[in-house]
């Protein structure tokens, strides 16, 4: 099964990214991806208390980037890597007006 992530933006505007065969970005590699994006975006927590779950950080980088991020291919195909190795997951939807991140 092919893997997939898909990120809905606002209404009418989604990206549908196809995960690419091989293996996959390291958990940490991908994660360093997403803190690295997280501060160059000066996104903010979610939570009061300050704490960043990695789903968290997806949806904040996710929302911070937009639609413009998304259309650069070699930005895009980074986000496609580091959100699949972070999450582990072979279907991901971010889903920034819900708010979500499903698998």
């Amino acid at each position: 099964m092919r893997s997939q992530v898909m990120v809905f933006l606002e209404k009418g505007v989604e990206f549908h990214f196809h995960v690419e065969e091989g293996p996959a970005l390291a958990s940490d590699a991908a994660r360093a991806w997403l803190d690295a994006q997280f501060t160059a975006l000066e996104c903010e927590p979610l939570r009061a208390s300050g704490k960043v779950l990695t789903a968290d950080k997806v949806l904040r980088v996710t929302e911070a980037a937009g639609a413009s991020w998304f259309e650069n291919e070699k930005w895009a195909a980074e986000y496609v890597k580091a959100v699949h190795g972070a999450l582990k997951k072979p279907m991901i939807k971010v889903d920034v007006p819900a708010m979500a991140v499903t698998y």
